[in-house]
């Protein structure tokens, strides 16, 4: 059995309803392993010689009302190797719990606070738990948003003393997965990639590319010098063969609703004159990588 030299977080925003896990792990796809979470119920990092029925059995024990701290104990005291284990739970309400095994590879130990729990084994040190902690009460934004701010910290402090190789980011609300039909809003995975972290945050931003709404300054009219900016991309990215001349036409129309369709951002796309710069944003992107 190989152990996981891990280091999460735990949290929940009570404000949205919210709960999630970070982790990152020299470990291959540690988000296999470690983060469990289930809307209104909670959030699991389970750790350190990883026992994975740690998840689902805590989950289902805070859905019977029980909370985070009896769940604790009631996984580990059926566990004859929970001085191997390491574990964090946040419940719905913000209460949190912890446990390192005195037998976890040093340096570990966890954190808690109000709505988080921070946890890691064989790290650089104490810092880097205490520096995970710090960015999440200190960072505003989403709860995804704070829970990567969290794991940067945590790596800028040292992180795990064996390197880096995965990463994880799970986050569960009410009918937030795709179309509504489950809570799993946020489930992005690096399983392998020598820097992970930096990789999970740019799939978080294509996630937030195509799921997230609109903020109100991405909606911009449909000038004529947008047009005819999204036309020259249009044409570099293959889609279009008309003039770049700024004038609306139907050819035009169709390239961008074929480009969206393509890119997935079909749904961004507005009959009301006016347009998301997000699409812009992307088009961008995609003509500097085919430069």
């Amino acid at each position: 059995m190989r152990a996981l030299s891990t280091f999460s977080i735990v949290a929940c925003d009570l404000k949205t309803g919210e709960l999630g896990v970070a982790v990152q792990s020299k470990f291959i796809a540690v988000g296999a392993v470690v983060p469990w979470a289930k809307a209104g119920v909670g959030a699991i990092a389970t750790q350190s010689y990883a026992n994975t029925s740690y998840g689902p059995k805590g989950l289902e024990l805070l859905s019977q009302g029980l909370s985070p701290e009896e769940v604790l104990e009631k996984l580990i005291s059926e566990d004859p190797e929970r001085e191997l284990r390491q574990v964090g739970i946040v419940d719905a309400r913000g209460r949190a719990a912890a446990f390192t095994g005195k037998k976890c590879f040093p340096w570990a130990g966890h954190i808690m606070g109000e709505n988080f729990a921070c946890q890691g084994n064989i790290l650089a040190g104490k810092e880097v738990v205490e520096a995970m902690a710090e960015a999440f009460l200190r960072t505003s934004g989403t709860l995804a948003e704070r829970l990567l701010f969290a794991l940067f910290a945590g790596q800028k402090a040292g992180g795990d003393r064996r390197g880096q190789q995965s990463a994880a980011l799970l986050v569960v609300k009410e009918k937030g997965g795709y179309g509504g039909f489950n809570d799993r809003y946020m489930d992005l995975r690096v399983d392998d990639h020598p820097q992970p972290i930096e990789e999970l945050r740019r799939l978080y931003e294509l996630h937030q590319l195509y799921f997230a709404p609109a903020k109100p300054e991405e909606i911009v009219p449909l000038t004529e010098n947008l047009r005819r900016k999204l036309q020259e991309l249009l044409q570099k990215l293959g889609y279009f063969r008309g003039p770049a001349d700024g004038k609306p036409s139907p050819e035009f129309d169709e390239a961008l609703f074929r480009f969206c369709g393509v890119e997935n951002l079909e749904e961004h796309l507005r009959a009301d004159g006016a347009f998301d710069l997000r699409i812009l944003r992307h088009m961008e992107n995609l003509a500097r990588r085919g430069s």
